[in-house]
């Protein structure tokens, strides 16, 4: 059987974004068994511990919020045999969203910024087209 390039993109959105949050979990057990905080101490934004994990608790964050509409678009051209719309452009979405990620994860600083706005201008543009192909095609 001949998985679509479409069903393969959202498996590995929702695979990052596992992956994101076993990494956090690893980490915040790390912390635990060494003593340096309290289970019970986590905040959902990790504003208590580094700047590193902060940004990590953002970049999981971003994937869970952007999974409705972009996992969402890939369900739709799926479950209507419509995936010769979004399977073009799945790749290129997914790229977008590991960049926007892994961007998010090096730095704050303005250009890690600016990449990271422009992966999610990406990703919206990618997500308009789907829309308006799914609703109009």
């Amino acid at each position: 059987m001949v998985i679509s390039t479409s069903a393969t993109v959202l498996t590995l959105l929702i695979a990052w974004a596992l992956l994101l949050v076993v990494v956090m979990e690893v980490l915040r057990g790390r912390l635990v068994a060494s003593g340096r905080i309290s289970g019970n101490e986590f905040r959902p934004d990790n504003s208590n511990l580094s700047p590193f994990m902060q940004r990590l608790a953002r970049a999981h964050a971003n994937c869970i919020e952007g999974l409705p509409i972009f996992g969402g678009l890939l369900i739709v051209a799926l479950v209507t045999n419509r995936a010769g719309v979004t399977d073009p452009l799945a790749a290129w979405l997914l790229l977008a969203r590991i960049v926007q990620s892994v961007a998010h994860l090096a730095s704050r600083s303005v250009p890690a910024v600016n990449i990271r706005f422009l992966a999610f201008v990406v990703q919206l543009l990618i997500a308009a087209y789907w829309c308006w192909a799914l609703l109009l095609r």
